[in-house]
Parts: C-alpha cells; structure tokens; sequence
C-alpha cells in the first residue's frame, strides 16, 4: 500500500469522526431545544396558575363552579384516568395482538402489504376523523350514547395504529437466532413467540404505548365530537354516564372572559401535563424492571467458561 492510499484513508477516517461529532452535536442540541421548550411551558404554566396551585388540595377535590375562585377539576381528572382505563384496556391488548399476527403468523402476500400500508397511514390520520368514526360507530351506530365507555372507544381507535406499530417494529427487532433456538428445543410457534420473542421486545413495545397513551391523554377533538360535557359537577360512576376530562374543562374556562378562569385554566394545564408526565415515569419504571428481570434471567443461565489443561 503505497503512502498516497495511506494518506487518502487517514483523511476519509478524519472526515468520517467529524461526521460524527457534528451529528453528535446537532443531536444534542435537538434534545436540549426540546427540554428547554418543556421546561418553559411548565414554568409559564406554573407562574399564571400559581394562584390557584398554592391551594392545590381545593383545587383537585372541587368541582368546577361559576365562581372561578371555587372551580376546581375534580370531574376533569377523574374522567381523564377512567377514559384513559378504557382506551388503554381497549387498545393494548388488541393493538399487540395484531402486531404479533401481522409480524409473525400473517403470510407475507399483497394482502398484508395493503393491510400494512393502510395501519401504518392511519397513525397519521388527523383526530377529528376519529372522533367523526366514534360519533357514527359508538354514539349513533352501537347506541352507547355520549358516555365514557364511546370516549374510550374511540381514544382506543386513535391509539390502536401506533401500538400496531410499534409492536411489529419491536418483534422485528428480535435477532431470527432466538426463534430458531427455541425451535431447535422443540417449542411451537406459540410457545416461541409467548416465552422469547414477546417477553424480550415487550419493553420496546411499551415505549411505543407510552407514546399512544400520552397522546390520547391529551386529545380535545375527538371527545368534544363524542360529546364529552363541558361542565360537569359529578363523577362518572359506570361506563355509559357522562363525562368531562382535563383538556375539554381547560378549554371550557379559556373560553371564559374573568381573568380568575384563565388562571384555573393554567392550573389545569400544569396538571395535566404532571399527570402526563407522572404516567410516562411509571411505564418508564415499568419498562426498566422488565429489562433488568430479562437480562438477570440470562445471566443465569450463561455459565463462565473455564479452559482446564
């Protein structure tokens, strides 16, 4: 190799590690401009509410009030986490199931391709739509009336495609030697899929149910379409009576000409964000003990190699 190659290949691994470190840097200055942004809402939203959060405890167990200095967002939370039961109970279970079919039982022919295709735009399809769908399936079509249990439903029908997703990306993950190990055991399909393939992409896959819930936790839309109640001053207490939840009750009092509403409505909006970000932090903890529980029982079985003469 004569010293002009030499040269060319010193300059060509230069150019690459400078690739590398401006990717590294555009990369980090993405992250930081994201948290900056989050940090700035939550603090501009925590300065206009703070009125209203020093007495934090009033302000979860009240309901809301036409005096603003008494409103409160008790039926706005409580909807929020009962919807948001319905919609995970709805979706979660449906939406892993059809990523495993589509990933590991579907035959690979243009009929899968067209299902594929048609799952993967529906994760883009705009909110309003679906709270159209759910007002003609749920409300109208099944007779389930404007109640907490459409509100789910429908939630469950937004979420559904990006939990699709996310799970055939993440069995897609899952090198095709583990499958092939467990088959060489004697397993059946069911049994590889069930005890390899689910329990080491399942913390993938909830990153991917993270991303849905957050998302349908903070929909407006789709539930003003389904009839989610403006004001509201009691708790649901089953799966066909009204409701309201965070984002309709903050609409509702931005909506409103007192300044003391538009300060309950930041208070609100620092809530839900909490709530939001409270929810993410349990899956995230979830998602690390499930990681930590797999790589512990591999070590178990991966026995150290002694070389004996």
């Amino acid at each position: 190799m004569t010293s002009v190659n030499i040269q060319q290949i010193r300059k060509t691994i230069a150019r690459n590690k400078l690739s590398d470190q401006v990717f590294s840097y555009v990369g980090l200055a993405s992250m930081l401009i994201g948290i900056g942004t989050l940090l700035v809402l939550l603090v501009d939203l925590f300065f206009d509410g703070l009125p209203r959060l020093l007495n934090l405890f009033q302000f979860l167990t009240s309901y809301p009030s036409s005096d603003p200095l008494e409103a409160g967002i008790l039926a706005a939370w409580v909807g929020s986490i009962i919807v948001i039961l319905v919609t995970a109970l709805a979706a979660i279970p449906l939406g892993i199931a059809a990523g495993i079919y589509l990933e590991e039982y579907a035959a690979k022919n243009w009929f899968t391709d067209v299902i594929e295709i048609n799952v993967a735009n529906l994760a883009g399809v705009p909110s309003i739509i679906y709270g159209l769908l759910g007002l003609g399936l749920f409300v109208y079509g099944l007779q389930l009336d404007r109640s907490v249990l459409s509100a789910g439903l429908t939630l469950a029908l937004l979420v559904l495609p990006i939990i699709i997703v996310a799970t055939r990306e993440a069995i897609r993950a899952i090198p095709g030697s583990i499958r092939e190990a467990a088959y060489a055991c004697g397993a059946s399909k069911w049994q590889t899929v069930w005890d390899h393939v689910l329990p080491y992409s399942f913390s993938t896959i909830l990153t991917g149910i993270i991303i849905a819930l957050a998302r349908a936790f903070g929909e407006t839309a789709p539930l003003l379409v389904v009839g989610a109640v403006a004001f509201i001053a009691f708790l649901p207490t089953g799966l066909f009576d009204p409701y309201t939840v965070l984002p309709i009750q903050m609409f509702n009092w931005t909506d409103r000409p007192q300044e003391a509403f538009q300060v309950a409505a930041a208070a609100a909006g620092f809530v839900l964000v909490f709530m939001t970000l409270a929810m993410n932090g349990v899956a995230i903890y979830i998602r690390y003990r499930l990681r930590k529980n797999i790589n512990g029982r591999t070590n178990k079985y991966i026995q150290p190699i002694t070389l004996e003469s």
